[in-house]
């Protein structure tokens, strides 16, 4: 993949509202910017370790066996497609919880994300060693830290600004089609 279409896929990627995004958005929304900010170093970890654990440990068993991708991409669409009901059915409440956000869950989150492994199979460059993906990683940072932030400053600018103006269950919905979406493309791309 050019380095032109990495970004504009890996950004088009981080903003699709998902469990991370959806638990940056809950934190702005609860405790504000300034403070949920910390939540983005378990993010970018989440992400790196997902990654990295993927391209070392998964990729070997994926060049062995190529019917194993189709697998796994088959599970990121049926964990996209659950979450999307979930969403739809109960907003962010059932995504995040009545728990606060924590760094831990962050990670744990991210770690889990299904977006991980597109990064790691898809639009990250395949075939080539860890130390060559630095430059590639080094981008990837720097669109989670900025995404991520929209996330968050989203979160807290909808608590401030459209209370009662807009019922959330609106923006949960269309994120839950915007899920159904990523689910497709996924589906659509296991099958190259």
């Amino acid at each position: 993949m050019e380095p032109t279409a990495f970004v504009a896929a890996s950004v088009a990627l981080l903003a699709t509202p998902g469990p991370t995004n959806t638990l940056l958005a809950t934190s702005g929304a609860a405790i504000g910017v300034r403070r949920s900010i910390p939540l983005l170093a378990a993010e970018l970890c989440g992400y790196m370790t997902a990654i990295t654990l993927l391209r070392v440990l998964v990729g070997p068993v994926v060049a062995a066996i190529p019917a194993f991708e189709i697998l796994l991409r088959m599970a990121v669409v049926l964990y996209l497609l659950y979450l999307s009901a979930k969403l739809w059915l109960h907003g962010a409440a059932e995504m995040s919880g009545s728990s606060p956000v924590t760094i831990s869950r962050v990670f744990v989150t991210t770690l889990l994300n299904p977006k991980g492994i597109i990064f790691a199979f898809t639009l990250l460059p395949q075939g080539i060693d860890l130390l060559l993906l630095c430059p590639w990683l080094a981008v990837l940072a720097v669109q989670i830290f900025a995404i991520g932030s929209a996330w968050i400053a989203t979160g807290a600018w909808l608590r401030r600004g459209l209370r009662g103006v807009i019922p959330p269950s609106i923006g949960y919905r269309a994120s839950a089609i915007a899920l159904v979406l990523l689910a497709g493309i996924v589906s659509a791309h296991a099958y190259k």
